[in-house]
């Protein structure tokens, strides 16, 4: 049972101008990505490549690698994940791993910045429209990417990160002709993208505190969610990864079938991870 929550203080209830334009921006340019004029397959390809990279970028790298340390990657493979979480444009990876580190400390509390208490569409969008006071705490909870100036950097410019990517794939569509030209392409892979890996990763702080079973009596009210499971690569089963938070796989049972684990389990085979934690949980 939640208890009733508290009206928002009035510093906090404002909507940030900032953020919200941005936000209003780049859902409108995904509605016009999916205009007739713009599609062609190469658009579908360059989404696809796009999301695999940029959805495994937030799961493995700033996830599971970073905010939990489940495991350890040589640093040129963990600043490649990391950059490839930034091109997501949900924050830079310092805010982004204390924030998901503040959550885990405080899940579905009052204090929760995106606390499901609060509501299915606080949880999954609205807590970012406004100010956010877990940030205040950064310096705490990410002491250890503060203390890298590649973090810092990547953290105030990761934005530019979608700059080559623009100019590539107008190029592209320009000199091949692609249905819609260079601006198609660009349409599909930058805000098509980011909009779907957007609600994709809010459905993960939204749906799975809301929808499916629980494996675990955790104190909040995290859910194993599959068709969120399906599209965050293994993030949806949530009530595992709150029980056992730094354990590498989320996917416990066998159906729980887990996309992110088998890439770490691929990079131990190359000999590219190791210290892998695990919970010894398990269940047929």
């Amino acid at each position: 049972m939640v208890t009733p929550r508290e009206p928002l203080p009035p510093s906090q209830s404002k909507f940030r101008v900032g953020t919200t334009s941005f936000m209003l921006a780049i859902h409108i340019g995904a509605s016009f990505a999916l205009l007739p004029a713009f599609w062609s397959w190469q658009g579908l390809a360059s989404f696809a490549v796009l999301y695999w990279i940029t959805v495994l970028g937030v799961t493995l790298g700033l996830h599971r690698l970073v905010a939990h340390r489940s495991f350890v990657v040589p640093s040129w493979v963990e600043k490649v994940l990391v950059v490839m979480g930034s091109l997501a444009c949900q924050s830079g990876p310092i805010e982004w791993v204390a924030l998901h580190r503040h959550h885990h400390k405080f899940s579905d509390q009052p204090n929760d910045h995106h606390d499901a208490g609060r509501g299915f569409w606080w949880s999954h969008s609205e807590w970012m429209l406004h100010e956010i006071p877990a940030l205040e705490h950064t310096d705490r909870l990410a002491s250890d990417l503060l203390a890298d100036p590649f973090y810092r950097w990547l953290d105030h410019w990761f934005l530019l990160m979608q700059i080559p990517l623009v100019l590539g794939l107008y190029w592209y569509g320009e000199l091949n002709q692609v249905n819609g030209g260079g601006l198609g392409l660009v349409l599909w892979a930058i805000p098509l993208r980011l909009v779907v890996v957007y609600h994709v990763t809010w459905f993960v702080n939204s749906a799975t505190h809301t929808f499916g079973y629980r494996n675990f009596d955790t104190p909040d009210l995290s859910r194993n969610c599959w068709w969120v499971a399906l599209l965050s690569f293994g993030e949806g089963w949530h009530n595992n990864h709150h029980a056992y938070p730094h354990s590498a796989r989320h996917g416990l049972r066998w159906f729980e079938f887990d996309i992110t684990w088998q890439h770490i389990k691929l990079l131990k085979r190359f000999g590219l991870a190791r210290q892998i934690r695990q919970t010894k949980y398990s269940s047929s």
